[in-house]
């Protein structure tokens, strides 16, 4: 066949003269969709955190978490190609695997940077139809979805991934992003990534209609949820599927449906 170049999220170029055939991905929600593009057979190796679908870590080599791997492990694999995350993989796993093959680094922050990495991976994978029909559906689900939280209120929330200290989602990550289309108006939007918040900053946030805790990174559960209450009393507390507000990739046609429940 002949070659064909591609450019993935951090604009590195990547040239190829075959569809790579033997696939390592670090990233979660990304190996979930590359099952959900008909590439099961041709994933090798996985992280302990690629819990979707189940049956995965038992078929697949896994070769450590997101932010620390195996690189002996992976090159025992001869992968073709490494797919990264730009927020999930550090620059330094990303840098010493291109010593071994091409790593592709997506990098979401918005519905629409998901739509362009299933169309990227139709093109990097020859899986052109499915990444289509995949993108169609989320479409057809967003669509329907915006229909429906249209003529609902604006709410000020705060969201929080992380306990002792509390982080909470801020601005120009994939969480906000899908904070704003639920009519979520995030307090700490001010503020970039991931920023630590203390109980006082919380307290001094005027209004929060609500405090939404979410089930990772941080597992937080009923007795978080009191803790957070005495904090902010005026605010109703929700435990939230953070699957549904951070995976990227197939799990969005998911949470649309998440999402609707959750109003």
């Amino acid at each position: 066949m002949e070659k064909y170049t591609l450019i993935d999220d951090l604009g590195t170029e990547h040239v190829f003269d075959k569809v790579p055939q033997r696939i390592v991905s670090l990233v979660p929600s990304q190996t979930e969709l590359l099952v959900d593009l008909g590439l099961e057979s041709k994933l090798l190796g996985i992280t302990k955190f690629c819990i979707h679908p189940t049956h995965l870590r038992k078929e697949k080599v896994v070769v450590g978490g997101t932010k620390q791997v195996d690189f002996e492990k992976i090159k025992s694999l001869a992968p073709d190609i490494v797919i990264a995350n730009k927020e999930e993989n550090t620059r330094e796993i990303v840098e010493t695997l291109r010593t071994l093959c091409p790593v592709w680094v997506t990098d979401i922050k918005c519905v629409e940077d998901n739509f362009k990495m299933i169309s990227d991976f139709g093109q990097l994978f020859h899986c052109i139809p499915e990444a289509e029909t995949l993108n169609a559906k989320i479409r057809f689900s967003l669509n329907t979805f915006t229909s429906f939280i249209a003529e609902k209120p604006f709410r000020k929330v705060a969201y929080f991934i992380w306990k002792n200290p509390y982080m909470v989602a801020g601005s120009a990550n994939y969480i906000n992003a899908l904070l704003q289309l639920n009519r979520f108006e995030n307090v700490f939007d001010n503020q970039s990534r991931y920023p630590v918040v203390t109980p006082e900053e919380i307290r001094a946030v005027k209004k929060i209609d609500y405090l939404l805790l979410s089930s990772e990174p941080y597992p937080f559960k009923e007795k978080d949820a009191v803790e957070m209450a005495a904090i902010s009393p005026s605010a109703k507390v929700i435990l939230v599927d953070g699957e549904m507000f951070s995976w990227h990739g197939s799990r969005l046609l998911k949470a649309f449906e998440y999402f609707m429940s959750l109003h």
